[in-house]
């Protein structure tokens, strides 16, 4: 369960982050650069990295980063349009949302071309990631993210709009799963992910102590380095 926590918590603080801070463009560069180099290694496990696959077929899929990129690149898309800039503001809101059905049409023409779709594949996990192909957060960080950022003048409507969507999102997938109640408790417990609503209206609008750099540091950090640990374990 506080797994599940850390998304829509980690989704609240872009948010927050995006609305604060002074440089919208280096926030968004950090966050970009980052989701680069770890997509970067992703593909790399899937072609090139192999002697670093645990024994049983797992490595680090953390993309959580890129679903952040894109989504601030709609943000951003928004923002312009509330400031009346339509020119700027309406390709940009929906470049993210319609890229992967721009992708399609170039993976099609790929077929049998096994450098270009080399290519393409990279361009996806790296430049050019689209919200379809990511599981660690993807369409449903994409579309909470919005609607939480639409409401965000409002805190207990942020909440409402996060709630909203996430429930809307696990009802969609309960009923076309059907899982059963043993599976919703231990296997697809993404629904629990209602539970960082408390948290979040605990939210004083105030900017925490602490080094603004370290997330940046802990992320990735924290990610592979409990992926090394588990390899040697593992061995």
């Amino acid at each position: 369960m506080i797994g599940r926590l850390a998304a829509p918590l980690f989704l609240f603080c872009v948010i927050e982050g995006f609305i604060h801070t002074h440089n919208r463009k280096k926030y968004f560069l950090k966050i970009y650069s980052l989701a680069i180099v770890m997509g970067l290694i992703q593909f790399g496990f899937y072609n090139f990295l192999h002697p670093l696959v645990r024994p049983d077929g797992f490595f680090p899929q953390n993309m959580m980063l890129s679903s952040f990129a894109i989504l601030l690149v709609a943000l951003q898309g928004i923002t312009w349009i509330q400031e009346k800039k339509y020119l700027k503001g309406i390709p940009t809101l929906l470049f993210p949302l319609l890229l992967p059905w721009l992708m399609v049409t170039f993976y099609l023409s790929a077929q049998d071309k096994p450098i270009l779709m080399f290519i393409l594949n990279l361009l996806n996990f790296t430049v050019l990631p689209t919200h379809t192909s990511i599981s660690d957060g993807g369409t449903w960080l994409l579309l909470t993210g919005i609607a939480m950022y639409l409401c965000h003048k409002n805190l207990k409507k942020e909440v409402l709009a996060f709630l909203s969507v996430s429930l809307v999102w696990v009802l969609m997938a309960i009923v076309l799963s059907r899982p059963s109640f043993h599976d919703l408790m231990f296997k697809y417990i993404e629904w629990m992910e209602i539970f960082a609503a408390p948290l979040m209206l605990c939210y004083n609008g105030q900017r925490g102590k602490g080094s603004k750099y370290l997330f940046y540091v802990f992320y990735p950090t924290h990610i592979y380095l409990i992926y090394a640990l588990s390899v040697i374990f593992y061995r």
